[in-house]
């Protein structure tokens, strides 16, 4: 053995060695002899420790090796290792003396051709649907105009700029890019990180955080696809919290971010279209609709005009409940002139009567002086209460014909007319109405719903002074 320095036992031909000269003889054997290499197998109780570092077993049908995976090489692993992956892991073969056992130190991962990744793809699609990630119900609505757009995709590739295109053509909105590696190593952990920091943004900060946000790259094989198969870009982008559009490769492909997104997009292009509605689009839809709440508007004011209307034919006519008034106030006059005259006679009977019956002829001159004062005071009386009588039907005339000389339907009568706007208010001033207003014109004996077109009429030259020299008359 040239790697062992040891002399013979007496009486024999076999040298003695301890268990550390076999251990490091056997190691640099391993070591010169192979060196790097790549083996293909299954990994086999992959498990982490605390250290960081990453213990497995490559199997296949007869054989097993152990492996190792520094803390430092598992960092830069595009791949994570787990129970059941066929892969191909490059590293040293050395030896561990204190088992006795020979392992790899793995330095990279592949996974080891197409159908170990649809194996892995398809028991990783089913242990995380069975956690409820894919659930339609826990899938959050897309906001129907957002104000920021946040993107996750490669800050140079044609994504990004076919995404700006769509917005710009469809509706421009703010776009904040998050740059990402889209495949390879890391890629991963960047798209994770970057969904988690759009939705820490504070809301109305000095970046906003966005409304929606769209994960998108282009298309490409199921390897360069893969970081969006990752369990960390699946799980970030189901705990989103901000409605997230997964727009990963091609049409037909398909990744399991698009299972734990809130929509699917077959393109970059059409996750755009998702975003955003058609501006001009939504500019007709406002005109129609304005010009349905037009056409409900002026219906309605027509319907209370014509209600209104019908509603004042009922009402009686300002001159005739004056006359009414003044009708009765005539009668409670005459009553009221009639009243003492009878009051007067009636009290000169009952007098009468008493002097008959008394009989008392030494009273009989200041009875008959008293009779005359009182006749006098009920004349005075009679021709006070008439004169107050008149002078109240004269200013009861005069009040009634002040109120019908400010009678909005006398004024009315006289050629006058009452402008009102849409809402009834009447217009008093030119300044103020709009082009295309509609408004309603009240003459005296009906009502014309008309349309300021915005022009003003010629102005009538004012008529020429002729006084022939002589001052004017004022009338």
């Amino acid at each position: 053995m040239p790697y062992l320095d040891a002399d013979p036992a007496p009486g024999s031909n076999a040298a003695t060695f301890t268990v550390t000269e076999i251990s490091g003889a056997l190691k640099r054997m391993v070591e010169e002899n192979f060196g790097y290499v790549r083996v293909r197998g299954e990994i086999s109780q992959p498990k982490v420790a605390s250290s960081g570092h990453c213990y497995l077993r490559l199997k296949d049908e007869n054989a097993c090796i152990d492996g190792i995976i520094w803390r430092g090489a598992m960092s830069r692993l595009g791949i994570r290792p787990e129970e059941g992956m066929e892969v191909i892991a490059t590293g040293k073969l050395t030896t561990y003396p204190g088992r006795s056992s020979y392992q790899i130190i793995i330095d990279s991962l592949e996974l080891a051709g197409q159908g170990a990744l649809l194996k892995l793809l398809e028991d990783r699609k089913k242990k995380l649907a069975a956690e409820g990630l894919f659930d339609e119900a826990r899938k959050k609505p897309l906001p129907y105009l957002p104000e920021v757009i946040g993107v996750v995709t490669s800050p140079t590739g044609a994504v990004i700029r076919d995404i700006l295109h769509r917005l710009g053509e469809r509706f421009p909105r703010h776009v904040l890019l998050w740059p990402v590696k889209v495949q390879g190593e890391g890629a991963a952990a960047e798209v994770a990180a970057a969904i988690a920091g759009f939705n820490a943004l504070d809301i109305g900060g000095r970046i906003p955080r966005p409304d929606v946000i769209i994960v998108a790259r282009g298309g490409g094989s199921l390897e360069d696809l893969w970081a969006f198969n990752e369990e960390i870009v699946v799980r970030a982008a189901a705990a989103s919290l901000v409605p997230l559009i997964a727009a990963v490769g091609h049409e037909t492909d398909w990744t399991l971010i698009d299972l734990a997104a809130d929509r699917r997009a077959p393109t970059p292009t059409a996750a755009a279209e998702m975003a955003v509605p058609v501006r001009l689009e939504l500019l007709a839809q406002v005109h129609k609709h304005a010009g349905r709440l037009t056409q409900a508007v002026t219906r309605t004011l027509d319907e209370r005009r014509l209600h209104l209307e019908g509603l004042t034919r009922g009402i009686p006519r300002l001159d005739m409940i004056v006359a009414q008034k003044t009708q009765d106030l005539d009668g409670l006059a005459e009553r009221l002139s009639d009243a003492p005259k009878r009051m007067i006679a009636a009290k000169a009977e009952s007098l009468a009567m008493l002097t008959g019956r008394l009989n008392l002829d030494r009273f009989s001159t200041d009875l008959k002086r008293q009779g005359a004062d009182l006749a006098n005071l009920a004349e005075r009386s009679l021709r006070a209460l008439t004169r107050a009588a008149g002078d109240a039907a004269t200013r009861l005339e005069n009040l009634s014909a002040r109120l019908e000389s400010i009678s909005p339907t006398r004024v009315l009568e006289r050629g006058y007319a009452l402008v009102r706007d849409a809402s009834g208010a009447p217009v008093t001033a030119a300044a103020g109405i709009a082009p295309g207003a509609g408004l309603t014109v009240q003459f005296a004996d009906d009502s014309l719903s008309v349309h300021v077109d915005g022009t003003k009429p010629a102005s009538r030259p004012a008529p020429k002074k002729d006084d022939g020299g002589k001052q004017g008359s004022l009338l």
